[in-house]
């Protein structure tokens, strides 16, 4: 059939089928992005009926999530094998009538559809994702662990036969290299390469199929991938020894051929554990959380399904219970362990005012908890969905490597091919397994994994430290960094407002300024917001509108109300009404065309702003502010902090420029902020950095949360991308290093392909090894 104006062999209907479905909807580009093959899919008709089970609302709600009209639909899908089946899928649903978004994520398989109930339904968006031949079932957090389970069995089952087979074919082996030297009867040595034969060809069928089957697939297509040479060592290294076994004379190389699969599928499973225990770390965190919890409700303990608890429930937590959200102590004291979050085993303990989180465990005496929301809006979510955003984008670094590997792959090719006729003509003898040494030393595994391993290894290490990082492409941009831009409310100062005096410009009584302002303020996340008592908010307040940057609007017995910065609130109200002075932070209410009260906020400076500071200035790296505040506290803040450069009454808009014009001077921007007006900057900067208590739309722009609130975090930031870029750079030294020797000796007849097997295994293990040593940095290494 014809896909992109070349016509291209179809395998089965099956692939013609879907196929043709990616054809006639405008997604051809899909043929040109993918790096990977899927296998065939069924040769049926998906039958959309199979699917209409999953549309009954007491099965659908165990997973997804719905507000009203709109499901939030959570699934697993079996099958992908690249990036471009990602897009693919996002793309195909996205055009489909209802859906509002879709997101996959290629490494949990899980894909997340938002869509319109009254436009489609769950049944539908399954029957098209198996029309694209891909599978497709219900996500929960105990699929995938069960998912993953059956692949760490799998592996561990190949990794075993292959263990005992080489001992078994190392024993056969010793016994005919010992009857090469003091004789053997050729019925015995007929004997054990016979045995050998049969125990050898059990593994390359069963523990070696894997490397064969990817590397066929790929080279069908043109692509060479790293199970190429391996296959091709294990399958010319085996031809040969079963011809000799069977003609009679030559030497056998089982020991070898099982040696290599022992040792590449170890490096392998090591690489694997790895990369699944910290998603099945925090999904276990999960599972751990009760189903139903004491809630206070009608002077009563009752016994409330956790999905239900929302802000303000108060919750009774027992001795050895798991929280099941965030919350603050509002009654006893006691003891949680924390060591998921933060790597510490000693117990934090806890009283009223305390904040407390959902996947901690109580380990003291029973306390009450005030929710602050629904585990949605806790840490313990937070933490999960970095792990899930970071593992969507492959970062520069690996991505070079993968390219660097699929050329070395052609490179290997060409030398082995060179090195088969050098030899053939100096010693042709030795041609053949020279040549297979040269395949097995040179597999570029340690290279593909230098950088992927290093850089999970440094985030499992962020997200202990209380650190959500939502992307890893940043920890590589930091180390790169020249300038550091912070806000100024809620970063650099606690964020934490308290209204300290009242001045009265009108008839209005305090108690009905705070009213109103707290009416008016009631919804908002910026840090101010927090300086009013929502409790007592003013009735009388309607159509409320805020104005990013500058304030909030509305209106109270007929007239229009302004609360905001001084320059907000004057620009409607007549004349010219003078700012107070004072080294507190200002803002105006104005009702109609009259100044109603001027009311000033008090906010401290964050006790360690100030050490932070000087230790960034320390390392060479330009400090400044960016704030929109513009009163005076603003300036006396920025001189007492000793920045370099500062500017206050910044617009959104204004910050995002200030960023820009130092990237055109060559600047790498580390932009730290907080809030709603944060999150164009956050985006726009090099990298960025959200503090705790940021707006969810910064959470979204950022590419670090630090979910304790402290600035010291930051160094620890900077220290372990350092960190991280020296581990990175060790591995790929090793690898390159490993390789730039290892092939040269090989082709030269020095190493034995049972060497060569050795060698290449134990560099892979090497690079993990020295990557899992960033989980035991320490916080002031």
């Amino acid at each position: 059939m014809q896909i992109n104006g070349e016509q291209q062999p179809m395998c089965c209907p099956g692939c013609r089928a879907v196929a043709t479905m990616i054809v006639e909807q405008g997604l051809g580009d899909f043929y040109n992005q993918r790096t990977d093959y899927n296998l065939r899919p069924d040769e049926r008709e998906v039958d959309s009926q199979e699917f209409r089970i999953y549309d009954e609302p007491s099965l659908l709600e165990q997973f997804s999530d719905r507000e009203g009209e709109q499901l939030q639909l959570r699934l697993l899908i079996g099958g992908i094998s690249c990036a471009a089946c990602t897009w693919l899928i996002e793309t195909t649903l996205k055009q489909k009538n209802g859906v509002l978004d879709a997101s996959l994520n290629m490494a949990q398989q899980r894909l997340d559809v938002q869509l319109n109930l009254a436009k489609s339904s769950a049944s539908q968006i399954m029957a098209t994702i198996a029309e694209l031949g891909y599978q497709v079932k219900p996500w929960h957090a105990s699929s995938l662990q069960k998912q993953a389970q059956d692949e760490y069995r799998k592996s561990l089952k190949r990794l075993a036969v292959a263990g005992v087979g080489m001992m078994q074919v190392g024993m056969f082996s010793i016994a005919l290299h010992a009857g090469d030297i003091q004789g053997i009867s050729d019925q015995y040595q007929s004997l054990l390469r016979y045995v050998s034969l049969a125990v050898t060809a059990f593994i390359v069928l069963y523990s070696a199929r894997g490397f064969f089957e990817s590397a066929w697939r790929h080279l069908v297509h043109g692509t060479l991938v790293m199970d190429l040479p391996v296959a091709l060592a294990i399958g010319l290294a085996f031809g040969a020894s079963t011809l000799a076994t069977l003609n009679g004379y030559g030497e056998v190389y089982f020991d070898s051929v099982v040696m290599f699969t022992f040792f590449l599928l170890t490096a392998r499973f090591a690489e694997q554990r790895m990369r699944y225990r910290d998603a099945l770390s925090w999904q276990s965190a999960e599972e751990a959380l009760p189903d139903a919890v004491q809630v206070w409700r009608d002077n009563s303990w009752t016994l409330t399904p956790r999905q239900e608890i929302r802000r303000g429930h108060r919750l009774l937590v027992r001795t050895g219970e798991t929280l099941p959200v965030d919350g603050v102590v509002s009654a006893g004291s006691s003891d949680l362990q924390e060591d998921r979050f933060n790597g510490e085993s000693m117990p934090r303990a806890v009283g009223c005012g305390d904040a407390v989180f959902a996947g901690t465990v109580n380990v003291g005496n029973a306390i009450e908890v005030d929710a602050t929301g629904s585990f949605a809006e806790s840490r313990l979510a937070a933490l999960q969905k970095s792990i899930e955003e970071a593992r969507l984008h492959k970062p520069a670094a690996a991505q070079l490597a993968d390219y660097i590997a699929s050329y070395f792959i052609g490179a290997v090719l060409l030398i082995t091919v060179s090195t088969v006729l050098v030899w053939m003509w100096v010693d042709p003898s030795r041609a053949f397994w020279i040549a297979l040494s040269v395949l097995v030393i040179s597999c570029p595994c340690a290279l593909s994994l230098a950088t992927p391993v290093s850089l999970s290894n440094a985030t499992s290490l962020l997200r202990r430290w209380g650190v959500a990082v939502h992307g890893e492409n940043a920890l590589e941009s930091l180390t790169q960094v020249t300038h550091v831009v912070f806000d100024k409310t809620g970063t650099l100062t606690r964020g934490e407002f308290a209204v300290s005096e009242v001045r009265l410009m009108s008839d209005w009584s305090i108690e009905t300024v705070l009213s109103v302002a707290a009416a008016l303020q009631r919804h908002s996340n910026h840090p101010i917001a927090k300086a009013f008592d929502d409790s007592i908010p003013h009735p009388g307040v309607s159509e409320i509108n805020y104005e990013v940057g500058s304030g909030v609007t509305g209106y109270f017995e007929g007239h229009s109300l302004r609360l905001g910065s001084p320059s907000f609130v004057t620009g409607s109200v007549a004349g010219a009404p003078e700012i107070p002075e004072g080294s507190g932070y200002w803002i105006g209410l104005a009702s109609g065309k009259s100044l109603v009260a001027w009311i000033c906020l008090a906010d401290e400076a964050r006790p360690e702003a100030q050490g932070v500071l000087q230790q960034l200035r320390d390392a060479g790296l330009s400090t400044e502010l960016l704030t929109g505040d513009a009163s005076p506290s603003a300036e006396t803040l920025a001189q007492d902090l000793g920045f370099s450069r500062f500017a206050t009454g910044f617009t959104p808009d204004g910050k995002l420029a200030r960023v820009a014009e130092l990237q055109s001077q060559g600047a790498r921007v580390l932009m730290v902020g907080d809030g709603l007006n944060d999150a164009p900057v956050l985006q726009g900067a090099d990298v960025s950095v959200a503090v705790a208590g940021a707006t969810d739309l910064a959470r979204a722009h950022a590419d670090f949360v630090v979910l304790s609130g402290d600035l010291n975090a930051l160094l620890l930031l900077r220290n372990a991308a350092l960190r991280t870029r020296r581990t990175v750079k060790q591995n790929f030294a090793w690898a390159l290093s490993y390789n730039a020797l290892g092939i040269p000796l090989a082709a030269l007849g020095l190493v034995p392909p049972w060497a060569a097997a050795i060698g290449m295994s134990l560099s892979s293990i090497l690079v993990v090894a020295n990557a899992g040593r960033l989980r035991k940095m320490k916080r002031g290494s």
